[in-house]
């Protein structure tokens, strides 16, 4: 089984690299801001949707960087095999979502098993360090040699 992964990667102004922070079924991940692709939907439509889930963002894709070209097994235990998509996104609409200030800077509610916030890291601290994932560290490397 396959399961199709789509992520964006954004930067500001400043030269900051946007990520989530994320508790997910009792683990904590830093990851690039994106999610699963749905069936119907093409990859450009769900790196654009899950910005707009995510952080009610609008952003345009201005190029594809990277799709995971070697094996690489869920994290989660489903037995499926991850295929990542990753393309440089611009915000199209103005950034309202809340900023955490330091890593898992979040409450985790008792009744809650997923909880996610944003943040930027500045580049001089960015590196595939930065990610939990390891497709992510991939292309965080990607991302610093190329920007």
């Amino acid at each position: 089984m396959f399961n199709v992964r789509v992520y964006g990667i954004m930067m500001n102004e400043q030269k900051q690299v946007l990520v989530t922070d994320e508790y997910i079924r009792g683990g904590y991940y830093t990851k690039f801001p994106g999610g699963g692709l749905e069936f119907g939907e093409g990859t450009l439509q769900c790196v654009v949707r899950e910005f707009q889930e995510e952080l009610g963002l609008e952003v345009e894709v201005v190029e594809h960087i990277y799709t995971t070209d070697f094996f690489q097994r869920s994290a989660f235990g489903d037995n499926s095999q991850i295929i990542s998509i990753y393309y440089l996104v611009k915000p199209l609409s103005e950034l309202n979502f809340p900023v955490l200030d330091k890593p898992f800077d979040f409450v985790i509610p008792e009744d809650k098993r997923d909880v996610e916030g944003a943040r930027w890291i500045n580049w001089e601290e960015f590196s595939a360090e930065a990610v939990t994932l390891p497709i992510d560290k991939v292309v965080a490397d990607i991302v610093k040699q190329r920007y």
